[in-house]
């Protein structure tokens, strides 16, 4: 018996890649996959109906999904619409790391199993975030901005405009899951004295890595400071003012997880005021930037549009890890990634 499935991708993880993970996986099992394309990111995703981020129509999806068993995609929405008229679905496996473009309540009424992709871009993030961290730490930015415009700065080798070494500084990660924790050996590699705030990783975790201290005295002790924390009632805005008063002058400050948790014009006040020496940041409060942000204006800021997580290798480790599941539900096997089980 053939089972149908519909491979929705994007301009990122296009269906095609989707389709031949999919195929591996399922063996010698006869599959009809079905291809269908979205426009993201050439066009931003959003809220659909009751789903807070996903690309593409309900009625996109209706139709495509007509017949279909299986669903592999990256931002197409699952919502109770959609899943009202496609009855036969079973299995709809989002690519994101967590699955913010499905309504789970909705699909656990309707006997459809949820699976996500998590970790799928740890490395591409971490990467990234070594990447700003290094580049406001050298005041990179900046440099870059003036020799685009013609301009050769000699001062940029006065003293108090010099930057700071890896080699040497205490860095305070706020987060050690799967990104924090790549960054962190990293960094211990590279010769920083590196502290964590977490209150859920293990002590064993961190043994010849990284010391577990409390929130302030990370802020208090670090020369730069990266935020790998998930958003949370606890955790919204727990970066402004007061912490960025805490840490020494002159720190730097980056930020690759998530715009919620900080307090972005209390850093455009740091940065003015000098209180911040650098800052990167690849997450913000509103996305798309809009005109006139205080930020598109901040001295020693390096921006980066939400890319930290994009790269080749996640591609196609998020379309393997989905198709994994695929392939545990074709041979009747438990789900790895299940959301609603």
């Amino acid at each position: 018996m053939t089972t149908t499935v519909l491979a929705a991708g994007n301009h990122f993880i296009r269906p095609s890649l989707f389709s031949a993970a999919v195929r591996k996986a399922a063996g010698d099992t006869p599959l009809e996959i079905r291809e269908l394309q979205f426009g993201w990111p050439h066009t931003p995703f959003g809220p659909v109906a009751e789903v807070i981020e996903a690309s593409g129509t309900e009625d996109e999806m209706i139709e495509a999904l007509q017949g279909v068993e299986i669903c592999v995609t990256e931002h197409g929405p699952l919502t109770e619409r959609i899943l009202a008229h496609c009855p036969d679905l079973r299995l709809f496996c989002t690519s994101r790391g967590g699955p913010v473009n499905a309504n789970l309540a909705a699909a656990t009424r309707h006997g459809v199993a949820v699976c996500h992709a998590p970790g799928r871009n740890a490395t591409a993030t971490a990467e990234h975030t070594l990447t700003l961290l290094l580049a406001a730490a050298r005041g990179v930015g900046d440099t870059h901005t003036d020799l685009r415009r013609g301009v050769w700065r000699g001062d940029y080798y006065d003293y108090d405009n010099c930057g700071i070494e890896i080699d040497g500084a205490t860095v305070g990660l706020i987060g050690f899951g799967a990104i924090g924790s790549r960054v962190a050996r990293v960094l211990h590699a590279m010769g920083a004295h590196v502290l964590v705030h977490d209150p859920y990783v293990r002590p064993e975790a961190l043994a010849g890595i990284a010391e577990q201290v409390s929130l302030d005295d990370l802020l208090t002790r670090s020369r730069i400071v990266s935020l790998h924390a998930r958003v949370t009632p606890e955790t919204t805005g727990m970066i402004g003012r007061d912490q960025l008063a805490a840490m020494p002058r002159g720190a730097v400050l980056v930020n690759c997880a998530r715009g919620a948790l900080l307090d972005y014009d209390a850093v455009c006040d740091a940065l003015e005021s000098g209180q911040l020496a650098g800052a990167g940041f690849d997450v913000f409060p509103e996305e798309p930037i809009p005109a006139g942000s205080r930020l598109l204006t901040a001295p020693r800021a390096v921006l980066t549009p939400h890319i930290a997580g994009g790269s080749q290798q996640v591609a196609h480790k998020a379309a393997e890890i989905v198709a994994g599941d695929v392939g545990r539900y074709l041979r009747g096997e438990p789900l790895r990634h299940q959301a609603n089980k």
